[in-house]
């Protein structure tokens, strides 16, 4: 009988491979019962999901749960997904006055929680240019649908969010987007609670195998590979062949040491972590 994991992750193009694994049965080929849940709410909802164990592991944003991690979440992080960092697009509503990307940062922002990557990039994006958000200046909207709306009716002036899925949305005139920011790090991680790494680490390891052959059979089979992103993600092949080219999969475990504490000491400096903070244990040890 196949053993359940229950993974999380937004639903974004990124996690194609993962979708493609499961329709293809290949973790059910090594014993392992995969169970998909889509979180709308990004690394805000998915770290919170993890504390109350209702997922055993999640795709999500490197930044986000080295930050949860500190703040007491019982995961660790198991593998980098993706290796390339993530271009944010930052984004105001079609009929705000906003345009110029140097001017945004007395206004407010759109967040989808505390602590989501919305929320961490435009802290960091900001100290990076010696500016400062202030508490008050962050809206929580939810997720995308939300950030919509509160962008359209003015609610919220800016907005961070992957460049490539609101790109419809630009396209068609309900956003602008005003600048770009990349991240300095890789940008997708997969993190596994405690409990699953202690009671089941052969089926953790099994997952991860399945996982980065997927990700290796993506990037090798580059056509069908961006013919099926367009499709299934509705974004013109011109876009899609741009971040494909731009965004290269994890197909090993191994984390370095260097890249994580690059993101502490930013994370640091921009005040969203207590300089004084000691490390906790932040990589899994198999």
């Amino acid at each position: 009988m196949n053993k359940t994991i229950r993974i999380g992750g937004v639903p974004e193009h990124f996690n194609l491979p993962i979708h493609l694994a499961r329709e293809h049965s290949s973790f059910d080929k090594r014993g392992i019962n995969l169970e998909w849940t889509t979180f709308k709410g990004g690394t805000g909802q998915m770290t919170k999901a993890l504390r109350n164990k209702e997922v055993d592991a999640c795709i999500l944003l490197t930044e986000g749960i080295i930050t949860d991690i500190f703040r007491g979440n019982p995961s660790r992080i198991i593998s980098i997904y993706v290796n390339t960092p993530l271009t944010w697009g930052i984004h105001t509503g079609s009929q705000n006055t906003l345009d110029n990307y140097s001017d945004i940062y007395s206004k407010k922002y759109g967040i989808s929680r505390f602590g989501s990557g919305s929320h961490l990039m435009a802290i960091v994006d900001a100290n990076s240019k010696g500016q400062k958000i202030d508490k008050e200046q962050f809206n929580i909207i939810k997720n995308l649908d939300g950030a919509l709306a509160s962008l359209t009716s003015l609610e919220s002036d800016v907005f961070y969010w992957e460049k490539y899925t609101t790109k419809p949305y630009v396209d068609s005139g309900q956003l602008k987007r005003i600048g770009e920011y990349l991240t300095p790090w890789p940008c997708f991680v997969v993190a596994a609670t405690n409990d699953i790494l202690e009671r089941e680490p052969d089926n953790i390891i099994r997952m991860l195998r399945v996982i980065h052959d997927s990700c290796d059979r993506f990037m090798r089979e580059s056509t069908e590979s961006m013919q099926l992103v367009s499709e299934r993600y509705k974004q013109k092949l011109d876009d899609v062949e741009r971040w494909y080219h731009s965004t290269e999969w994890a197909i090993h475990g191994w984390i370095s040491d260097k890249m994580i504490n690059s993101v502490i000491y930013n994370l640091k400096l921009a005040g969203i972590l207590d300089k004084t903070a000691e490390t906790p244990e932040l990589i899994w040890k198999r």
